[in-house]
């Protein structure tokens, strides 16, 4: 069990990003902190007042995990990254990307500018940012023009060249005015370079620059221009910090890092998606004493890739590993394209990889014992379900469920389990179409075929690799025995698909008792990890089919007398309700008057008075 008061012993002194989850492991709420330690405590400090939602957030927590990182500022862009990827209940929604600004330099002209932007589009110019402080983003802008005597109008050269008069900026000093033909576009490059090494992270002579300004200014007494001196000086600090948690490549990348000791090793794996860090995940890996961190890279390649349904473009490693070509060559087939298996050795990518392995290392030391015990929860219970079944490699459990009420409204549930946890975003339900009444065999099979149809139609596509249907289930568990595992078994062989199906057995007094598989029931012992994660599979399935059902019925409830007259949809019933205002009103109407409403015609109006009459 997760004990929340023994982990906020744990809670770094350091910037990062803290990830709130209720029961169900779901993510309710996002949030930033300079100090890890010191913002979540506040959550769980009785005295303090956070307000009614706070406070209805905070009872929901049933654990909470991490991310550090190296400062505030990654940790905000960070934050604005995860709550648009889950969309946490308690978070306060983003709208668009306009959050953070952004640095433009248009070097698709031929004599570049340097501007201000909300967005990153596919140009050919480069962005560097996002950053937290607009202001601070158009004082670092001024400061380039200024040092670089670039230009900030907008008229298009070469081609206008001597049109018009050059503008206040070259009077006083602060443009070469290419537009009079003043500076070569030669010459005026090697300026543009200098202002990307500026925004690339080599600042240190700038701030130099502006330390001597600053005080020489105030050695003569001329305190104002000390001071907007020091306003400069502390923009292009806040500025300059590098931002590793946003690329401008737009690429997808998995950047993986390692922490290991005598006995236990974490790997750390960050997900970069369309150029955005989306989220984390950590594994605990227990290496021999020998096993050297390339062995334990090596080996846990080749098993986490080999379940997970997503190939990246990218995998970023902290060292080189022994297997590299030879995985890069497999998990090429797989993706469809090249994959590439790069060790950063500068720049902002290696920042990402030392981060990853900070979290690495924090996992290792605080969280060892919290995460072996997560695993077996998950991972090792997965596994454990797997070794009764005789079955290796099973990471995505897919489950099914039919609820109805005599027959009324019959729906059916998909949900998934990945690693041992469950994949809310691929849960699926199904309205039954074919069946009439209550034949729950007819209507799982109608079920599953609509579901590995649908899936092999995507797989067909030209993105296969990202149809929600295509990905297919290592193992299908039935919420039932015999028969409906013999359903599921039919199906599969009309569809020429070859997935094991096993059934999850109750009791007479609906308990779970085993699983019914290859026609021989497999006991499991009550008190083990498999069987616990085989129950809440189970609980998970009728949950999701009862809620859908439950919705359902409730839409039922607000029928209309006006939908059960053959021809009247919903259009004609609210042009209808629009104009005669009541069911009495529309019964006292005649043919003439109900064939003059809006949508309606002479045939309609005629049933509609028929059916009252």
């Amino acid at each position: 069990m997760f004990d929340i008061q023994e982990e906020l012993k744990k809670l770094p002194a350091r910037p990062g990003v803290y990830i709130m989850h209720d029961a169900k492991d779901a993510i309710i709420y996002v949030g930033k902190a300079v100090s890890l330690k010191n913002r979540v405590r506040q959550y769980f400090q009785l005295s303090r007042s956070k307000g009614a939602k706070i406070d209805r957030m905070v009872t929901q927590i049933s654990r909470f995990e991490y991310i550090v990182t190296d400062s505030e500022l990654e940790a905000l862009v960070l934050e604005c990254n995860l709550i648009k990827e889950h969309r946490p209940k308690y978070n306060t929604m983003l709208k668009d990307d306009k959050t953070y600004p952004f640095i433009k330099v248009t070097v698709g002209e031929p004599f570049p500018r340097v501007l201000f932007s909300r967005t990153m589009k596919k140009d050919k110019s480069r962005y560097f940012g996002p950053y937290t402080s607009a202001g601070a983003v158009k004082d670092t802008i001024e400061l380039i023009n200024r040092l670089y005597h670039l230009r900030t109008c907008s008229r298009a050269l070469p081609r206008d060249i001597g049109k018009e008069r050059p503008c206040l900026n070259y009077h006083i000093r602060q443009c070469q005015a290419p537009c009079q033909g003043y500076v070569g576009q030669e010459e005026y490059a090697r300026n543009v370079s200098q202002a990307i090494e500026f925004l690339n992270g080599n600042y240190k002579p700038v701030l130099k620059m502006l330390e001597e300004r600053m005080q020489e200014a105030s050695d003569r007494l001329d305190f104002e221009e000390a001071i907007r001196q020091r306003e400069l000086l502390n923009s292009v600090k806040q500025v300059a910090q590098k931002q590793k948690i946003t690329s401008g490549d737009g690429e997808d990348k998995d950047v993986i890092a390692l922490a290991c000791d005598d006995r236990d090793a974490v790997v750390q794996v960050f997900f970069v998606r369309a150029g955005r860090l989306i989220g984390r995940d950590h594994f605990y890996l227990r290496a021999a004493q020998d096993d050297t961190p390339s062995v334990i890279l090596n080996s846990f390649l080749k098993q986490f890739y080999s379940g997970t349904p997503f190939i990246p473009r990218e995998i970023m490693l902290p060292e080189e590993i022994e297997d590299a070509a030879v995985i890069e060559e497999w998990l090429g087939s797989r993706r469809g394209g090249r994959v590439h298996i790069r060790v950063p050795q500068k720049g902002t990518k290696e920042k990402l990889v030392e981060l990853a392995a900070k979290n690495a290392e924090m996992v290792l030391t605080q969280d060892r014992e919290r995460i072996k015990r997560e695993e077996g929860r998950t991972i090792g219970a997965m596994k454990e379900i797997a070794q009764l079944l005789g079955l290796t490699g099973v990471v995505r459990v897919e489950a099914y469920d039919i609820s109805n009420i005599s027959g009324f409204e019959s729906v059916g549930s998909m949900i998934v389990y990945e690693r041992g946890k469950p994949k809310s975003s691929d849960y699926r339900k199904f309205k039954i179409k074919t069946v009439k009444g209550p034949d729950d065999y007819a209507s799982m099979e109608e079920v599953l075929t609509r579901r590995f149809s649908h899936g092999l139609a995507e797989r067909e596509g030209e993105n296969a690799q990202f149809g929600s249907f295509s990905r297919f289930p290592d193992l299908i568990m039935m919420d039932g025995g015999k028969g409906q595992v013999n359903v599921a078994l039919r199906v599969l062989e009309a569809l020429h698909l070859d997935i094991p199906v096993c059934g999850m057995v109750k009791d007479d007094n609906h308990r779970t008792r085993g699983l019914y598989y290859q026609n021989e029931e497999i006991p499991i012992e009550h008190n083990s990890e498999g069987f616990r994660l085989i129950t809440r599979i189970q609980d998970e399935a009728h949950r999701f089919a009862i809620e859908y059902h439950r919705s359902l019925r409730q839409k039922q409830q607000v029928h209309s007398v006006l939908d059960d007259i053959d021809g009247i949809g919903e259009t004609r019933r609210k042009a209808l309700m629009r104009r005669f205002k009541s069911l009495e009103a529309i019964r006292d109407a005649s043919v003439e008057e109900l064939a003059g409403t809006e949508a309606m015609n002479r045939a309609a109006a005629q049933k509609v008075y028929d059916f009252f009459h």
